[in-house]
């Protein structure tokens, strides 16, 4: 049977605006929020009571949501059915003590976050984003999206070997922003994002603040056929999940509980409170399991029939480097996802998990593709290893073919993201 869940290019164009509205972790937490919101979900706080109904709730934790819809029918060991992602991105971040400079320069102070590529950061225009923590408890969101900032490189005439042995770059010496001219220590930067928030710089107490890129993101090529846009690894994948899980939520008879799990850290290991190696995951669908009058047995129950597909981003084929790639899978965009293989478990994904997305692909009539790194190359990982191992949970690990990946500025197949939306809803559907 058919998926009835057809996504098209509408929900690329709203990805671009989720992207654009999404710069940090906590702006993308609060984005897929709004539209589950709008889908009849609501929130739940962790520390209150919580009852097992049936309809759909959300649970925020700093940069992670887990979103879940329990069906009319379902009981206390109903299995679930999981789409796994991450909010955060490498980029640059700020210190403890932002202020600084050097030779009648104002500066940022800022630390390197997971992997990026420190180049894609250079000569490119800037701004501010995150969350300022106030002496209240409570917390306000920041984003000021126009140019702030910029890391400049240093000219070719000081630096004449750049074009024959190429640009290095030293994390400490090289990456800290510019933000204007003068004495550092009227910089101020923590008084000027309260002023900007309608704050009493007094008030601020605490911040995790993150630098972006204040281009939007856009179609590219002739046919606009791509999209070349910020932090695509991975808010593509949670913007899919998101959009599958509200689609999904509307249809009756569902045989599991669908969920979305979009954790933050995954970029520098996932060992937090909001990363998937915590436990957050856990608690809440133990939660649910007993707030529906569940004991250990339909927990343990639950889990064994459950199943994760992992959606991270993975690479395409790059026409300039094809020698990197394994030379009979050449993933490519808008050709579908990609099922993502490794044999030591860099990716969950075994042959009982390839059947389960290929049975979803076929569903929903999306093409879909391989992935495997090449012998020679080292193999990245995701969340999938970490969820299976972390809660004996079956996970397939998939994602959206991108090059880019880790720069400031990805690039991937404007056709693929509605079709990974679409392939999500068909496995969440069951």
């Amino acid at each position: 049977m058919s998926s009835p869940y057809r996504f098209d290019r509408g929900h690329t164009d709203d990805l671009l605006s989720f992207l654009a509205a999404s710069p940090s972790p906590y702006h993308a937490v609060a984005n897929a929020a709004a539209r589950l919101d709008k889908a009849g979900f609501r929130q739940v706080e962790e520390t209150d009571e919580w009852d097992g109904g049936t309809g759909g709730r959300y649970v925020l934790r700093g940069g992670a949501i887990i979103a879940w819809y329990v069906p009319e029918g379902a009981t206390p060991s109903t299995p679930y059915r999981i789409v796994g992602a991450h909010t955060d991105s490498p980029n640059l971040r700020v210190k403890p003590l932002p202020d600084t400079g050097a030779h009648g320069w104002r500066q940022i102070a800022v630390e390197v976050y997971g992997g990026p590529l420190l180049n894609t950061w250079l000569d490119r225009d800037l701004g501010l984003s995150g969350r300022l923590s106030l002496r209240d408890g409570g917390s306000r969101l920041v984003s000021v999206d126009r140019p702030l900032l910029r890391v400049p490189q240093l000219a070719i005439h000081l630096d004449r070997s750049v074009s024959t042995e190429g640009l290095k770059l030293d994390k400490q010496r090289h990456m800290t922003p510019i933000w204007g001219l003068g004495d550092p220590d009227e910089g101020d930067l923590i008084r000027f994002l309260a002023e900007e928030s309608g704050l009493d710089a007094a008030d601020v107490t605490g911040w995790d603040l993150m630098v972006h890129s204040v281009e939007p993101p856009a179609y590219l090529g002739r046919d606009r056929e791509l999209v070349a846009g910020p932090r695509m690894d991975n808010l593509l994948s949670v913007h899919a999940g998101t959009a599958a899980l509200a689609a999904v939520s509307a249809r009756d008879g569902l045989p599991f509980i669908p969920v979305l799990a979009a954790f933050d850290h995954e970029e520098n290991g996932s060992q937090s409170d909001t990363g998937a190696d915590g436990p957050l995951l856990g608690n809440v669908l133990e939660r649910s399991v007993f707030a529906r009058g569940g004991a250990y047995e339909d927990r343990a129950r639950a889990f064994a029939g459950t199943v994760c597909l992992s959606s991270d981003t993975g690479h395409a084929v790059h026409p300039n480097y094809a020698e990197r790639h394994e030379p009979g899978h050449h993933p490519l965009p808008n050709a579908g996802p990609i099922l993502k293989v490794n044999v030591n478990q860099r990716y969950a994904t075994d042959g009982a998990g390839r059947a389960v997305f290929a049975a979803a692909c076929e569903r929903a009539e999306v093409p879909w593709q391989t992935f495997v790194s090449n012998n020679a190359m080292p193999c990245g990982t995701t969340i999938g290893p970490i969820t299976a191992a972390r809660h004996g949970i079956a996970t397939v690990d998939i994602g959206a073919a991108i090059l880019s990946m880790h720069s400031a500025r990805e690039l991937c197949g404007a056709e693929d993201p509605h079709l990974l939306a679409t392939a999500l809803a068909s496995f969440l559907e069951g």
